[in-house]
């Protein structure tokens, strides 16, 4: 290999010398070399180093015009650059076109082109946090009145994380072989975790068989209308995964969630006291409204007292700042999952997540949201779990029954979705439409519908893209406000499980 340091002029240290960025010339030059040579090496390092990683400005546009055309399928080569490359001030400096030729004639092998290219990106890595750093301190120093350091802190989060990202995941054409091999491994988890599921267990049964449990990266969403449960499903979802929640050794060795989950839960909607007092209730098996009125006895007070005792451990964390732009949520759910890890993340409701920056209409607004809490899915890989409000629409029709047009602004959720669900309580309408006294023949039969549908729910699959559509029936508690498994009759014993 040719010794090429020779190429580059060397400064003397003056009396104040200037912050010394992290960079390695002579790699960006046998780099740069090796493609010149071999202009199918480029295909190796393209998915790792860019133009901008590169320090030296004349080797950002040797690169940017080598790559223009090879991405065009003509010859990049000292010859073919030359050209385009005559007038550069900076590579006049480094000798004209002759810095060119002596680039190729100094060329790494080309098994070694992904560790140079490796060393390039890292030290690009390193000045880019260097320069964050900077940008912190400088804001930080600026008092301004719309120069809060909350909104500081959120940036800074996200531009870190960002940063941490980047290189991460090649993306791109996967062979055959890599695909077949991460679906046999997903087949394998299912058939090793309880209930032969590959996602997380919701905690009831018949819905976990629709949909295999919850899988990372799936934005699901579950609508209804107000007073069907939609809060109290989350929440009973959420309480299932938390008190489930096992560390141990994966499948694949490695140390992480073996059972249930860490979850976070955004209440936008609630106080984290009324959501853990929902939590608490189911428990405990204390009426919740007899909870919010203090109508306790002694022994339910005891009960609900030990319940608070035993889940004070359990693994679920709950955020509820109102109206909370989805910038600052995906930022907080970053730093959870840093933080205590995290499983699954629950938005209860979605409406109520405010757009990073305000839009022309409302449609814009909701579509912002729902492509933030699919992008937060996909990057954390996690399942997330979105409740929406149902227009009133539902109302005005004899079946009552919801279906994905009833989604408020449904075009963009009913998109960026992997699952729709609806919860729908038929005894909620049937309530409302008791009969007067004195008409004993519609009163007998309003008493057996009620009798039909009392103590039911229904969660009803509207879209999945993994799996069938359909019903799912489960049981719903209105005193602990908990949804629950119906006791399947076809079953030897009649149990839910």
């Amino acid at each position: 290999m040719t010794d090429i340091t020779h190429l580059r002029p060397v400064s003397l240290p003056a009396a104040a010398e200037p912050e010394v960025l992290p960079h390695n010339i002579e790699a960006e030059q046998q780099l740069l070399g090796a493609i010149l040579t071999n202009n199918d090496i480029y295909d190796r390092v393209s998915s790792l180093v860019q133009s901008g990683h590169f320090f030296d400005p004349v080797h950002q546009r040797i690169f940017e015009i080598a790559v223009a055309r090879i991405q065009k399928n003509a010859l990049a080569s000292p010859v073919t650059l030359k050209g385009f490359m005559a007038e550069d001030p900076g590579l006049a400096e480094l000798g004209g076109p002759a810095y060119l030729a002596r680039l190729a004639g100094a060329a790494i092998s080309a098994h070694a082109a992904r560790d140079y290219a490796q060393m390039i990106y890292d030290l690009a890595v390193r000045r880019d946090l260097m320069a964050l750093g900077r940008d912190i301190s400088s804001r930080a120093q600026t008092i301004e009145v719309d120069n809060d350091p909350k909104d500081q802190i959120v940036a800074a989060e996200q531009a870190l994380y960002k940063l941490g990202e980047q290189g991460h995941a090649e993306r791109g054409f996967a062979s055959f072989l890599k695909a077949s091999s991460e679906a046999v491994n997903h087949a394998v988890a299912a058939y090793q975790r309880d209930g032969g599921l590959a996602g997380i267990s919701t905690g009831l049964i018949e819905l976990d068989r629709k949909l295999g449990g919850l899988h990372p990266s799936d934005l699901l969403i579950l609508a209804g209308r107000p007073s069907m449960g939609k809060t109290s499903l989350a929440t009973n979802i959420a309480f299932n995964i938390a008190k489930a929640y096992r560390r141990g050794r994966k499948p694949d060795g490695t140390e992480g969630t073996v059972g249930g989950g860490v979850v976070g839960f955004f209440s936008l909607e609630m106080s984290s006291e009324q959501l853990a007092a929902r939590v608490l209730a189911d428990a405990a098996e204390v009426p919740s409204d007899r909870i919010r009125k203090g109508d306790l006895d002694e022994v339910e007070l005891r009960r609900f007292v030990e319940a608070a005792k035993t889940l004070e451990t359990c693994p679920l964390y709950i955020d509820d700042t109102p109206a909370i732009p989805i910038s600052q949520l995906a930022a907080r759910a970053r730093r959870l999952k840093r933080t205590h890890g995290l499983d699954v993340l629950m938005v209860d409701y979605l409406q109520l997540v405010r757009p990073a920056t305000a839009k022309d209409s409302r449609v814009n607004e909701v579509s912002e949201i729902t492509q933030g809490l699919k992008a937060i899915a996909k990057e954390l890989n996690i399942p997330v779990i979105a409740l929406s409000q149902l227009s009133r629409q539902v109302e005005n029709r004899e079946d009552k029954r919801p279906q994905l047009s009833d989604l408020r602004e449904s075009g963009s959720i009913e998109q960026d979705a992997d699952v729709v669900m609806f919860v729908y309580r038929e005894e909620y309408y049937k309530e409302r439409e008791k009969p007067g006294d004195d008409n004993l023949e519609a009163m007998a039969k309003w008493q057996e519908a009620m009798e039909r549908v009392h103590g039911k729910a229904e969660v009803i699959l509207g879209k999945q893209r993994h799996g069938p559509i359909g019903t799912v029936e489960l049981s719903f508690e209105g005193q602990f406000t908990r949804f629950g498994n119906l006791p399947q009759p076809w079953r030897p014993d009649g149990a839910a499980f």
